[in-house]
């Protein structure tokens, strides 16, 4: 089961050899913590980096095997190893919403964020509630601006079974019915993700500009 399996993540910021001796204090304090809490630890990471940065090899690995489900509990020193700033906040931010526990030695348990960071990352919670319902909203008002303008989705459209389409499969036909229905792009590209198209307003304009410029040599 991978609830109760672990990675250990060790970080310093310099080649140092003074930095050297901190990666391997926290590697040997993290497997006596994660012995403690009797955790199994499926892999360690030491990585030298800055914590203010973001594109860091080791927390991204660390990161893919959390989507993975390798694990479901982080052991660091304490927050900072996990990032400074908002990187810090960044991080901590996904590790939340994967499900992920952490553990560090400076609370000998779970991770006490303080007041302020509680805040911050409650913020970026609701916003991203919001933003997701928004985007669903706008979904919702381009597939009823088409029918309102007589578009019949069930007499075009074949059902989404594989959960996505390619570019190939992107339905130029029925981006020029709904354009000659004067939706907008915008409103169009919602249409089609609400039948299970996953394209863009970027993606709809470009394959109309492409099938339009088509016409023109063909002409």
């Amino acid at each position: 089961m991978w609830m109760n399996k672990a990675i250990i993540y060790c970080r310093v910021s310099t080649n140092k050899e003074v930095q050297q001796t901190s990666l391997d204090r926290q590697l040997n304090e993290l497997e006596m913590l994660a012995k403690q809490k009797k955790i199994e630890v499926i892999q360690a990471i030491e990585e030298v980096a800055s914590g203010y940065e973001i594109e860091r090899e080791g927390i991204l690995e660390m990161l893919s095997l959390f989507k993975e489900r390798a694990a479901s509990i982080l052991l660091v020193q304490d927050d900072t190893r996990i990032g400074r700033g908002h990187a810090k906040m960044a991080f901590i931010h996904q590790l939340r919403k994967l499900g992920v526990s952490i553990y560090t030695i400076h609370d000998q348990g779970e991770l006490q964020l303080s007041e302020a960071d509680t805040m911050i990352l409650d913020i970026v919670s609701i916003v991203e509630e919001y933003q997701r319902r928004l985007h669903n909203v706008k979904i919702k008002r381009g597939m009823a601006a088409a029918i309102e303008r007589g578009y019949r989705p069930e007499k075009n459209l074949k059902a989404n079974s594989s959960g996505g389409r390619d570019k190939k499969e992107v339905p130029i036909e029925e981006i020029l019915k709904l354009r000659d229905r004067e939706l907008t792009f915008h409103e169009i590209a919602a249409t089609l993700r609400g039948f299970g198209y996953n394209v863009s307003k970027a993606t709809v304009h470009r394959r109309y500009q492409e099938h339009q410029a088509g016409v023109e040599r063909s002409t």
